[in-house]
């Protein structure tokens, strides 16, 4: 009986230690190196908030102008929704979630997408860069590639959009 009960308690012992102690290589990046990951031909900033990269991204005003709510809500998924996010959880294990923001050039917040570390599976993740990448290629073209990524993003992400720029005119 001593011998269970022991038994069990280094088995409490292990599982408590794996399931909430901080993965073995769980350095987090610099704000550099997040900023590397990422092929973005505007304004691209990166910090860490805690344990999360906190991706900042300018969206250009005639954009929002021409593309109204839709292209204010779509700007924070274009960029969450890549390889680059991927890959940044792949090599950075202690990072527990990233978040991408965007603003209009110099100005105000737009919107903002927070995806925890773990949401996505592997099979989520490959529709989740399929949805992206058909919407960043033809996306102007079929508007409703747009609506499926923004979908997407609101189903898998903690989001937030700026009134003055998604309210219906």
């Amino acid at each position: 009986m001593i011998h269970a009960v022991r038994s069990v308690g280094a088995l409490v012992a292990v599982v408590g230690t794996v399931g909430c102690g901080q993965p073995a290589n769980a350095e987090l990046p610099e704000p550099e190196e997040i900023e590397r990951y990422y092929d973005y031909e505007g304004d691209l900033q990166a910090e860490l908030s805690g344990n999360v990269a906190l991706i900042t991204v300018s969206q250009p005003p005639d954009q929002l102008r021409r593309g109204g709510s839709l292209w204010a809500k779509v700007g924070p998924y274009v960029v969450l929704f890549t390889e680059e996010t991927r890959r940044l959880f792949l090599d950075h294990p202690g990072l527990a979630g990233v978040r991408v923001v965007t603003r209009v050039e110099g100005g105000a917040e737009v919107a903002s997408a927070l995806l925890p570390r773990d949401q996505l599976s592997a099979v989520q993740w490959r529709r989740a860069l399929n949805i992206a990448g058909q919407a960043r290629r033809d996306g102007t073209t079929r508007v409703t590639l747009l609506e499926d990524l923004v979908r997407w993003g609101e189903e898998h992400t903690q989001f937030e959009y700026n009134p003055d720029h998604t309210r219906a005119r």
